[in-house]
């Protein structure tokens, strides 16, 4: 029944928070839900779960993505209920509902099931390594959640002269002053294209505009800073990642993850 867990600095576009197979699954319950989009499917057996007050079956190869704080919970029918799951985080995090057309919940069918099944095996087995490629984790998580929309893989993407000619080297700058006064009108000036210009270009690529990119950016480093530096008051967290203003900090922080700062420090 293996399990992992990232327990590093998120740096990449998507990543996997948790992800597991063959798990032996035990009754859940969250009135508040998850923080984040959590995925779980049948492998054996059958189980019920329930999404804001309707029960749903799944059995074998079904799956069921939910998005954030979705109140749900579930439990096995009969003596045996196998399982495999994963959770979603990432720099990109907050594209994930937009990619999904803001859906609170996704139902995965058996034929879609079986290739989900599949790849989570395959994904597991890199995590077995002592060595872990973080990029080829990272294009297999953007695999997964893109086939809950449609298929294709984040390579090709990737591999787009625009992308790499544009938005590789805005996502690198932001990566690296996160913390300093930036603007969509500085970042676009380093290309050499206008801010609207470049905004189409997130729009297209990833499904967000520049402004919301380095903002779900900002507060995915407040969200390690929260749980890694204990000590630090909530407005030095929001200093150094960009928010001069505390207040502004905070409301963009709930917005994004639907708590304040302080309860998602308690939460994790």
């Amino acid at each position: 029944m293996p399990i992992y867990f990232k327990h590093t600095p998120v740096r990449e576009p998507f990543a996997f928070e948790s992800i597991g197979n063959h798990w032996n699954q035990e009754e859940v319950s969250r009135q508040k839900g998850y923080p984040l989009y959590h995925y779980l499917q049948t492998e054996k057996g059958l189980g019920t779960i329930v999404i804001q007050g309707k029960e749903y079956s799944l059995g074998e190869n079904e799956g069921v993505l939910i998005a954030p704080f979705i109140q749900h919970s579930y439990q096995r029918v009969g003596k045996e209920w196998i399982t495999l799951f994963s959770t979603f985080t990432g720099t990109l995090e907050g594209s994930i509902a937009k990619m999904l057309s803001n859906r609170p919940v996704v139902f995965v069918d058996r034929d879609h099931g079986t290739s989900v099944k599949g790849l989570i095996h395959e994904i597991v087995k890199k995590f077995e390594y002592s060595s872990i490629d973080t990029n080829s984790l990272s294009i297999d998580c953007y695999r997964l959640l893109i086939g809950f929309v449609e298929r294709g893989n984040m390579q090709k993407l990737l591999e787009d002269p625009l992308y790499q000619r544009y938005v590789e080297p805005v996502l690198r700058e932001i990566e690296m002053r996160y913390g300093e006064e930036i603007t969509v009108g500085h970042l676009s000036e380093g290309i050499y294209v206008t801010p609207q210009y470049l905004s189409r270009l997130f729009k297209r690529f990833l499904g967000c505009s520049v402004y919301e990119y380095l903002t779900v950016y900002r507060i995915n480093r407040a969200k390690e800073l929260l749980m890694t530096d204990t000590r630090k008051k909530v407005q030095e967290i929001g200093q150094q990642v960009g928010f001069s203003d505390p207040s502004h900090f905070i409301v963009m922080f709930k917005k994004i993850t639907g708590m304040k700062p302080l309860e998602f420090r308690k939460m994790n």
